[in-house]
């Protein structure tokens, strides 16, 4: 089905499909903007993840979706029927809120069936206590939000947004009052839920691990437009910008220059040595680039070790173990390398001895896990730190 844009709207074209579209979406508030223009598709059925810092406009994309903001510019679209003016309860979605909203003097019961009778439907003990019992929490029925912990109130929040059936289910940073280990594992709870309900969900969050936990497809946002959009893997192997190499995960970037190609390689110098790149990851558009590799790709191994070698098609520099810092899983080193710069290493703890800070040590990785950005942006675009933003 395709329909016309809503009045007072240009959106960049209609479309046809299911699922979620947004096209061409921008929401100003007086001089400053806050989404720029941004196209999304949001297939039926996934589990789609607007990612980025505060203020990078992920939250205010998904009030626009819900509703509960107005566009400045741009349509909203779920399976091709244009949504962008039509009020929050007349659009086929629900939205579930960090602080669960849920009503402390209603039963759990209660507070699920609340939208249920609202639209005076049938059977609504069979569809609450259905719901209740996809999170197991129907012997809980009858108590009172007060009365459950943290990740219990959570579910029970998810499945009085599903049991009104919306097409889209919005969840606006829904884990972000639970501690680190309840929220791991709501995480993986979030994600059975929408496996087995089969709803297109979109979540909002700071968080990267928790976007690539659960979401088929992620949008890294920055400054209110979409940096990149792809599946975890891809976004994570190969990003496109320094900020989602950063951003996702860490990243170790060294200011290079390309030097030159053979065939399907790349070969650029820096300061800590020359390195060699698969052509297909390098989005370098001159001969200035930044080359990176991720921590946890990086072997460490002590000079002069009876065991130490370097394989064949693997880059390697030469350096200094400044730190070592023993974290359970790993080991985290930081190596000061030719030119000055400290590389961070993540060794995995499996038995072998620590490498003592002083150590004179080569890193190598395989050359196919390295990558190449345009030498042109600011190398901690994207760190934690916002004075680094």
């Amino acid at each position: 089905m395709t329909t016309a844009t809503a009045p007072g709207l240009e959106a960049s074209a209609t479309v046809t499909g299911t699922g979620l579209q947004v096209r061409g979406l921008v929401k100003k508030y007086g001089t400053f903007t806050a989404v720029d223009g941004i196209d999304l598709d949001v297939p039926e059925g996934s589990f789609f993840a607007l990612l980025g810092p505060s203020g990078c406009g992920k939250t205010t994309t998904l009030r626009m979706v819900a509703g509960l903001e107005d566009p400045t510019a741009g349509a909203i679209y779920i399976d091709g029927d244009d949504v962008s003016r039509r009020r929050a309860y007349q659009r086929p979605v629900n939205t579930v809120f960090q602080n669960y909203a849920l009503f402390p003097h209603l039963s759990i019961f209660e507070n699920v069936a609340f939208g249920l009778r609202r639209r005076r439907q049938q059977n609504i003990k069979k569809s609450v206590m259905e719901m209740l019992e996809l999170v197991e929490l129907a012997h809980l029925a009858e108590r009172k939000p007060t009365q459950l912990s943290g990740g219990q109130q959570q579910r029970v929040a998810v499945v009085r947004a599903l049991v009104n059936k919306p097409q889209v289910l919005l969840l606006d940073e829904p884990l972000g009052a639970l501690d680190l280990k309840l929220r791991r594992q709501m995480q993986l709870e979030l994600k059975k839920i929408q496996t087995e309900v089969g709803i297109t969900f979109i979540h909002v969050t700071h968080d990267q691990e928790e976007a690539m936990t659960m979401a088929d497809t992620i949008a890294v946002m920055n400054a209110g437009h979409v940096e990149q959009l792809g599946e975890p893997a891809q976004l994570y192997e190969n990003p496109v910008s320094v900020f989602v190499a950063n951003f996702l995960g860490q990243s170790n970037l060294l200011r290079g220059t390309v030097s030159g190609r053979d065939g399907d390689w790349i070969t650029a110098a820096t300061s800590a040595g020359t390195v060699r790149i698969p052509a297909g990851r390098c989005s370098a558009s001159g001969a200035d680039c930044l080359v990176g590799v991720r921590p946890e790709k990086i072997q460490v191994e002590e000079i002069g070790a009876p065991a130490a070698t370097v394989p064949s098609g693997h880059n390697s520099v030469t350096g200094r173990v400044s730190d070592a810092s023993f974290i359970g899983v790993s080991t985290q080193y930081q190596v000061t390398v030719a030119g000055g710069q400290e590389l961070t290493v993540f060794s995995q703890n499996t038995g072998t001895a620590l490498v003592r800070p002083g150590a004179e040590v080569v890193l190598h990785w395989d050359a196919l896990h390295t990558f190449a950005l345009d030498g042109s942006q600011d190398v901690r675009s994207g760190m934690d730190d916002p004075e680094a933003q």
